[in-house]
């Protein structure tokens, strides 16, 4: 069976208890999400794994506890690029 593409959108702000997925999905949705994202210069992280965990949260949920320190990562790894961005400017 051919592997379908998977992606999910995170939103994080301080106030947050937690990431919040805002959009999930497979194939065509998936490349829609992906698309948007480069569109509006926000980065996107290639993760098999953590997307496969990510499409199975509900949008508008919390990430769950057990993502926390993947995302923790993630978010440092974007923070990390926006710094470096804005010093370029």
């Amino acid at each position: 069976m051919k592997h379908r593409k998977k992606a999910a959108a995170l939103k994080y702000d301080k106030g947050y208890d937690a990431p919040v997925v805002t959009a999930a999905g497979m194939g065509h949705i998936a490349d829609k999400i992906i698309e948007k994202a480069q569109e509006s210069d926000v980065p996107v992280v290639y993760n098999k794994e953590l997307a496969d965990l990510l499409t199975k949260v509900d949008v508008g949920d919390y990430i769950p506890q057990e993502l926390y320190e993947a995302i923790a990562h993630i978010i440092a790894y974007v923070t990390d690029i926006d710094k470096l961005i804005d010093e370029g400017r």
